[in-house]
């Protein structure tokens, strides 16, 4: 990833980086907006002006039987604070979708610009897909890809151009049975990207999806689906964030991948919601036999977090890595954790969990190893860190293991440290702030899972985790 010393030193030397913010909710004009309780002839119009086939609207529609027939989550709380029948579930801004940052609206590409996405599009990724509230608003991608034969789209262009493949793998991953929200989701999808890389092709750029919620009181729901077909690799990058808004807004979204025979999918996201997002992810893969995926999650903002990235490792010799990262500063929560099931033999995982906790943010690490009958010989390794900065915040953890294979290693680690007084003297002593401290402390925390990363994207999430240590706060 670089050198972690040389990048420590100019995180330190660029401390004041309030400017790269998004700052408040700005107007941001609609073509389309829907709100209002969720109804069955809500989900038919949506899927009307989608213009899909009549196997996505039926879809739909199952899946909004389903929402209102499961019962709450026990694991979700605090999504009480919305008002579901007052959210806008979609809204179209009044643009068409870009294939270049000057065709895109001006209060909207200064959002992107903000971000820096142009420099690292240019820089650094083999495409580019944005999606600002329910709609794909930019979509590039470079040529060569196209000669290999890989599809990147917008989802409900995918949906379209491709209904045999897309309805192969759509929802089948992760069903909408499986909970409420993600029956909500099925329901009442919009916006995403559909990756497909062709047997045998591997590409070595990142493709990246950007999503944005511009405005307070929306519901998100994009719908992502990777797809690497036999010895295929693709490294797909998931970036989310919001400006500050004056009420609460809703991300319910879905990741599905799925790893054929000898494939690689490795799936980062760095999500950076404000305050004022409930963010709620949805991420399940399926590894067949040799295939690998590798999940890096870093989740900074936001008032609540529930993600849990999932990998069915269904073919013998195949493997998954999760990492994630979860920061809760303030009174806010992070429910985190990585699920595995075993099923086909010699199979290998490694859940790495790591979160901060800071005035009073409360963490839960939430996670599931299983391991089936017959699936002989895996092995799985789990690892939870938490570092608690003060007295007044939390870090809980609550492990499940169920091992049906008596030939199966399963470990599990969990350790617990603090922020002492005496390792803020150290560092204050030698000429940092208490803030700058922190972040330091933080950082070298989370070393071996920023080397994961891109360096552009380590340097991105570097610096987010500074400004939430600053005197500014995350979007203040």
């Amino acid at each position: 990833m670089g050198d972690m010393a040389e990048l420590k030193k100019e995180l330190l030397k660029d401390v004041d980086l309030a400017e790269q913010l998004l700052g408040r909710e700005r107007p941001i004009r609609t073509e389309v907006e829907i709100r209002g309780k969720i109804t069955r002839s809500m989900v038919e119009e949506i899927s009307r002006i989608k213009k899909e086939p009549d196997w996505m609207r039926r879809l739909r529609l199952r899946s909004l039987e389903l929402f209102y027939k499961l019962p709450w989550p026990k694991w979700l709380t605090g999504i009480e604070v919305l008002d579901l029948d007052e959210m806008v579930y979609y809204a179209k801004p009044e643009t068409e979708r870009a294939a270049s940052w000057d065709e895109l609206p001006k209060e909207i590409r200064e959002y992107y610009e903000r971000l820096g996405l142009p420099e690292l599009e240019a820089r650094f990724l083999a495409g580019l897909v944005g999606v600002f509230d329910s709609e794909t608003v930019y979509a590039r991608i470079k040529k060569y890809l196209e000669e290999k034969g890989v599809i990147v789209l917008p989802m409900e262009e995918a949906v379209q151009k491709y209904p045999d493949l897309v309805k192969r793998y759509f929802m089948r991953i992760f069903p909408p049975s499986d909970h409420k929200f993600a029956a909500l989701h099925g329901a009442l999808w919009s916006g995403g990207t559909f990756i497909y890389v062709p047997p045998g092709v591997k590409i070595r750029e990142p493709i990246e999806s950007f999503f944005l919620i511009g405005r307070s009181g929306e519901g998100q729901f994009e719908h992502s689906l990777i797809i690497a077909d036999e010895g295929a690799y693709v490294e797909w990058i998931e970036g989310c964030s919001a400006p500050r808004l004056s009420r609460f807004s809703f991300h319910d979204g879905m990741v599905e991948a799925y790893a054929h025979r000898n494939a690689t999918v490795k799936i980062i996201t760095v999500q950076n919601w404000s305050k004022d997002v409930i963010n709620l992810n949805n991420k399940r893969a399926i590894a067949e036999e040799g295939a690998r995926v590798d999940w890096v999650e870093g989740s900074i903002g936001s008032k609540l977090t529930y993600v849990y990235p999932s990998t069915v490792l269904r073919g013998d010799n195949s493997a998954t890595r999760s990492a994630v990262v979860t920061i809760a500063k303030g009174p806010y929560l992070k429910d985190s954790g990585s699920k595995v099931i075993h099923v086909g033999r010699n199979t290998r995982s490694q859940i790495i969990n790591k979160t901060i906790s800071a005035d009073g943010g409360i963490n839960v690490y939430r996670g599931i190893v299983r391991v089936v009958r017959g699936a002989r010989n895996a092995t799985a390794n789990v690892e939870c860190e938490s570092l608690i900065l003060d007295d007044k915040s939390k870090a809980h953890t609550y492990p499940h293991n169920q091992v049906d294979e008596p030939t199966a290693s399963v470990n599990h680690e969990a350790t617990t440290g603090r922020l002492t007084e005496e390792q803020l003297f150290y560092l204050t002593s030698r000429g940092l702030t208490e803030d700058e401290a922190k972040s330091l402390i933080v950082l070298g925390f989370l070393e071996d899972v920023l080397r994961e990363l891109p360096f552009e994207y380590a340097t991105v999430l570097t610096k987010v985790v500074q400004l939430e240590f600053s005197e500014y706060g995350a979007f203040g």
